[in-house]
């Protein structure tokens, strides 16, 4: 449990049987909070609300109260939460949802309680109900058409913010997969919404980029920085450099970089380390002030699947700018996650020095770092083979018979033991195992990644701009461009490679073609040969 919840008076209980069990027992619902270390509005909350007396005896006396860390649990995250965090679930004691909410103050809170007191009064465990995504099970199947990337296309134009960059109205995201799908389809909504982040969302003083902005005009932003997030922009801005040349997107690569290398690196775990908190106060500091205050809290945890984002974003700015420092930070985090946390295939989640362990084999863990292992096969020349027993165990362990893959292992408390289906990880599995299916030679990959993104084809005209990574894997599948290069990683063939290919290519060093050749294919067919960088420049953009 946090320091900041064992500072409550709520008498927190550890998420497991045990509480679930008790609350059968006693006849109580449950009180599930989901919360993290870098939660603001959590800290708030466990500050006012679980600290008031009243409120905290309420809730000892009526209820079972459980905290759950977000961040180490991703299936009860993905179950229960309520739309952000913190998430203040109630439940049955088997788990079922009776209501929720996120942030409540006091007087909120106290109207909640009384309203679940007088439901759980009248109907008991009756109230319960199971989410739709859990009770419908599998996923919307279908036709997988050309139509999906054309949808997508359409949501770009329908939601792009003509005013401000970004899409939506509301609340801005940096959505990093969608500016990727955009860099090749709608160039200028990407570098439009990368200005609008590089503006409103990066710390220049400390580094980082914030998690998103509460307005439509990229203000009042929410100043907690992750490390998945960190690093899907870092990806983002790289690949907007590739495309454009320009140092306006270089730049704050580099610098993120350089954050990521210093305040996120756990030195004794030689490893990215999670989170670091939003603290308003700090953040409204100016530089001669942060100089001398204490800088937010890092959360120090190495979770396999951010190291696995991580990595990738790394390796993928390295390849476009032959940065080495960037290079080797990815290599010892990559080299640190395999060496702790990887067995057979099979993926931890976390492990610390005291000996707590998370889960293994969930899908989060085993698509993120399949995809930092199948960039460094493009950009190192390394890992493939490892890459190919994280997928075996994947597709061994979670895909069922419609060919989607579940979030994790179907046991565990509460609502854990049903099925989920979260589109959003199987899109980046499957993207990932289009990518070893290009470094192998193997299509069974790509054909196991068909099958997941046609799972979800029948939901494909109703899915929004949030998730156009479903519409950049749907145009892989075919087989995408692959650059097979006759010489090894860090060969100046290679490096060439790496930067004139696009992002949704596929790059093989040391492949079997000839010594000092790049044989290029579209479609599964050899559609040129180079033997220079230059003649591969002209290759890939198809110059005369």
């Amino acid at each position: 449990m946090d320091d900041a919840a064992a500072r409550t008076k709520v008498e927190w209980r550890e998420w497991g049987e045990d509480a679930f069990a008790a609350a059968a027992r006693a006849g109580k619902p449950v009180l599930l909070s989901l919360s993290a270390p870098w939660c603001t509005h959590c800290h708030r909350m466990d500050a006012t609300t679980y600290s008031e007396p009243r409120i905290a005896a309420n809730i000892n006396d009526g209820f079972v109260p459980v905290r759950v860390d977000a961040d180490r649990h991703p299936r009860v995250r993905e179950r229960y939460n309520m739309g952000g965090f913190p998430s203040t679930v109630f439940c049955t004691p088997d788990g079922e949802i009776l209501t929720g909410a996120g942030f409540l103050g006091v007087d909120g809170f106290r109207d909640i309680l009384d309203s679940v007191r007088g439901t759980w009064d009248a109907k008991g465990t009756d109230a319960g109900r199971v989410p739709r995504a859990l009770r419908d099970g599998t996923p919307p199947g279908g036709d997988l058409t050309a139509r999906a990337e054309e949808h997508m296309v359409e949501q770009l134009l329908a939601a792009f913010d003509d005013e401000f960059g970004g899409w939506g109205t509301d609340a801005k995201f940096p959505f990093p997969q969608t500016v990727e799908f955009a860099l090749v389809r709608a160039r200028d909504q990407a570098t439009r919404t990368l200005e609008a982040v590089r503006t409103h969302l990066l710390d220049t003083y400390d580094g980082g980029f914030y998690r998103y902005a509460g307005a439509r005009d990229w203000s009042s932003p929410s100043r907690e920085k992750l490390l998945d997030d960190n690093a899907s922009v870092v990806r983002a801005f790289a690949r907007a450099y590739r495309y454009t040349g320009e140092e306006a997107y270089r730049t704050p690569a580099a610098q993120t970089v350089e954050y990521l290398t210093t305040t996120l690196w756990n030195d004794e775990r030689d490893a990215f380390a999670a989170s670091q908190a939003g603290d308003d106060d700090y953040y409204r500091m100016g530089p001669s002030d942060r100089e001398s205050a204490d800088p937010p809290h890092v959360d120090p945890t190495v979770f396999a699947d951010r190291n696995g984002l991580a990595v990738e974003a790394l390796l993928v700015f390295a390849a476009y700018t032959d940065d080495e420092p960037a290079r080797r930070y990815a290599e010892r985090a990559l080299e640190t996650v395999l060496a702790d946390l990887v067995e057979d295939g099979a993926v931890t989640h976390y492990r610390d020095p005291d000996g707590e362990t998370g889960e293994s084999g969930l899908l989060v863990d085993q698509a993120r770092l399949l995809a930092g292992l199948t960039t460094a096969g493009q950009v190192l020349g390394d890992h493939t083979e490892t890459a190919e027993t994280v997928a075996t165990y994947t597709i061994e362990t979670l895909r069922d018979e419609t060919g989607a893959f579940r979030d994790g292992p179907l046991d565990g408390s509460g609502l854990c033991d049903r099925a989920l289906y979260p589109l959003d990880t199987n899109v980046e599995l499957a993207d990932a195992l289009v990518d070893l299916a290009a470094l192998t030679g193997d299509d069974e990959y790509r054909d196991v990644a068909r099958d997941a993104v046609t799972a979800f084809a029948g939901a494909a005209e109703r899915l929004g701009v949030e998730v156009a990574g479903y519409a950049t894997v749907a145009a892989r599948l075919d087989a995408p461009r692959t650059f097979r290069v006759g010489a090894p990683a860090g060969s100046d063939l290679h490096r060439a490679a790496l930067r004139v290919a696009d992002h949704e290519a596929v790059v093989v060093p040391g492949a079997d073609v000839p010594d000092g050749e790049v044989h290029l294919f579209d479609d599964g067919d050899q559609t040129g040969t180079a033997d220079t960088p230059d003649a591969l420049a002209t290759l890939a953009t198809g110059d005369d």
